[in-house]
């Protein structure tokens, strides 16, 4: 038993005086047929890698290895499954065509004065780029003018206001207007550009819906008597609208959290018919922070819907509320081992489903990336709508125990659902590609860098095939162009690689007794 280890190593010895003596005879033509051969099989490796790549958007050699060969070594897929045949018929009926980057008004926008501009005063960065304030102008003369302002001294001195680039020659018109006349619109433009605190354009906007509602009920009376006056109630109507919910936001930023609530809902009861500004997003907000998932529940069942366009804001606010049922008792470790309940099933689902349709937010709400002041206007699915969402929302998902950590966990998933390539969608439309033109002009990107679409990576494989190719190929070219100088690389190289080989082997040999060999041969 004592012999097998010396047994062992001279028949090593053996072995290598052999290759030795063999590579020793190879003549340069062995060396360019090995490398050519070991290029063609790299080449034919790489090729089929690409094609299955391109087809189903990961690594044929990674999905054996990590399907077959990690269970029998041990390994657990951590990676959560989703079961995609539940969200068919959502998908079908999803895939709508829509305009693509449609710039919508931020629900839950600033207010210039009270916060941008004190933004400014401290950092003395502008937030707000010329591009987004340019859409805000056009906003303002859309919502707050009509072709009959020029029977109206006051709204006449408004309707070139709103088209003024310099906010103090907007706002100096305003308060020329208000010596005419208590004019609503006046009201609104101090309150937003001029107060410097919420409180002060808190009391400007009361002083707007005053005379707001004046202008309201007369025009209403009148709106049956041609188009002119029609124009005039629609708007005297998207004034009011503006005024008393930009009240509930002041009501909500000072505090006073279900007076804000109940504004909304009485707004929303008074215009159901004005969904085009959002307010259902204000008012899921305010419910969130008041904890009432159950009515937070109640209004996602009205609006999240099929025929509806999404936004982050329902989609994740969705996950949220799904999370919450299973996130204080989540465990990856677990979950891996005895697989997911049906709930862990249906939150892991709802967050895929909210990652797909706007894959930017889960790093701002893992604070993976830095927040910003949110822009005025932001882009469905785009770097601006996922700063707008977790610059509000963040504060509600810390609240849920375990509700990051469940995001954390399984987010990065979706994009092993979405077939590839990722343009083409699996329960949303497919994601716009012009997302990160219109993000560039919305966010301020001297101190802010725009997120774009994950894009799905090449695998290792891939690349170390393309590379061991490469380098194959170089080594087949030189060694037919330079068949000499390159065996003798080639006979250097084994020398240096095999010298610790022979080191010890000689060491062996000065041990060993010089009669040893003949016997072992004669063996």
């Amino acid at each position: 038993m004592t012999k097998r280890p010396f047994l062992i190593c001279l028949y090593s010895f053996c072995v290598f005086l052999v290759v030795s003596m063999f590579l020793n005879t190879l003549t340069p033509k062995f060396y360019v047929a090995l490398t050519g051969t070991s290029s063609l099989i790299s080449g034919l490796i790489l090729i089929f890698e690409w094609w299955y790549f391109r087809k189903y958007g990961t690594s044929f050699i990674e999905q054996v290895s990590v399907s077959h060969l990690r269970p029998l070594l041990g390994g657990v897929d951590s990676s959560s499954p989703s079961n995609s045949n539940a969200s068919n018929g959502e998908a079908d009926s999803s895939r709508q065509s829509v305009s693509e980057c449609k710039v919508w008004r931020n629900p839950l926008n600033l207010f210039r004065g009270a916060e941008y501009n004190r933004y400014t005063w401290v950092t003395g960065r502008e937030p707000l780029t010329y591009y987004d304030m340019n859409l805000s102008a056009q906003d303002h003369q859309t919502f707050f003018t009509c072709d009959s302002d020029h029977l109206r001294p006051a709204d006449a001195i408004m309707q070139k206001a709103w088209r003024e680039r310099n906010p103090q020659a907007r706002i100096s018109a305003a308060h020329e207007a208000l010596e005419l006349e208590d004019c609503a619109t006046a009201y609104i433009l101090l309150a937003e550009e001029e107060a410097t605190t919420i409180m002060e354009a808190e009391r400007l906007f009361k002083q707007a819906l005053k005379a707001g509602e004046g202008c309201y009920r007369r025009s209403q009376q009148l709106q049956h008597h041609g188009t002119q006056y029609e124009a005039q109630h629609r708007r005297d109507t998207n004034v009011l609208v503006y005024i008393k919910r930009r009240l509930a936001m002041c009501s909500r930023k000072l505090g006073r959290t279900r007076e804000a609530v109940k504004m909304m809902r009485d707004l929303m009861k008074e215009f159901p018919l004005l969904s085009m500004f959002n307010i259902h997003e204000n008012l899921l907000e305010s419910l969130l922070e008041l904890q009432n998932y159950a009515d937070v529940q109640a209004v996602l069942a009205k609006y999240d819907d099929i025929s509806l366009p999404k936004s982050a804001t329902i989609c994740y606010t969705a996950a949220l509320l799904k999370a919450r049922a299973v996130s204080d008792k989540f465990s990856p470790e677990a979950a891996s081992r005895r697989g997911l309940s049906t709930a862990e099933m249906n939150a892991v689902e709802a967050i895929h489903r909210a990652v797909e349709f706007n894959p930017h937010v889960p790093k701002y709400l893992l604070e993976m990336k830095s927040l910003i002041l949110p822009p005025e206007h932001i882009l469905k699915r785009g770097d601006s709508e996922a700063i707008a969402y977790a610059f509000f929302h963040l504060q509600h998902w810390k609240r849920v125990e375990g509700a990051l950590n469940l995001l954390h966990c399984t987010w990065e998933g979706t994009f092993r659902m979405i077939p590839y390539p990722l343009e083409k969608g699996h329960l949303f439309y497919p994601y716009p590609i012009c997302t990160e033109t219109a993000d560039r002009e919305l966010l301020p990107t001297v101190f802010h860098e725009v997120s774009v679409y994950p894009k799905k990576e090449l695998p290792f494989f891939i690349l170390f095939t393309a590379g061991l190719c490469s380098f194959t190929a170089m080594l087949a070219l030189l060694t037919h162009q330079f068949p000499e100088l390159m065996g003798v690389f080639a006979k250097a190289f084994l020398s240096t690689l095999f010298a610790p080989l022979n080191f010890i082997m000689e060491k062996v040999e000065s041990i060993l007794p010089s009669s040893l060999w003949h016997q072992l041969t004669r063996i």
